[in-house]
């Protein structure tokens, strides 16, 4: 026996609960920005406290572009391997973490890139990256 199906009723989808939500959040962020602008009007000094605390250090992230013809630039700034490993040792004792991607030209030789690896293990960095970049597709 089949069974009928009423087509003359369209479904319909009920606002109120989506409406409701929103009126929440209109409400909501009313009363966070009057909260943040009482908190602006209050007349008071922070009190200052000395700086012995035990900084986190800084994350130094650099870019080591190795050219075709085996020239190196750290930032931008033409160098050789042992200023560019001094370079990295210097802000590594400092107490900086310093990560490193090293872009490659394609057209260049690997073994430039491979000494560029070895100056940056020998001062101690110990995430390194190698940038590439996805082939297109063609279809």
């Amino acid at each position: 026996m089949p069974i009928k199906i009423n087509q003359d009723e369209k479904p319909a989808i009920n606002l109120t609960p989506m409406i409701d939500i929103v009126f929440l959040l209109v409400i909501f962020f009313m009363v966070g920005t009057k909260f943040s602008e009482v908190e602006q009007q209050l007349e008071l000094t922070v009190p200052e406290v000395n700086g012995s605390a035990e900084t986190v250090p800084a994350i130094q992230r650099h870019v080591v572009a190795v050219f075709k013809d085996a020239t190196v630039s750290l930032d931008g700034e033409l160098m050789d391997l042992p200023q560019l490993e001094e370079q990295l040792n210097a802000e590594r004792e400092r107490g900086d973490e310093v990560n490193v991607v090293i872009r490659g030209d394609a057209e260049g030789a690997f073994q430039n890139v491979a000494s560029v690896l070895s100056v940056c293990r020998n001062a101690g960095v110990n995430d390194l990256g190698v940038s590439v970049r996805m082939a297109s597709t063609k279809e």
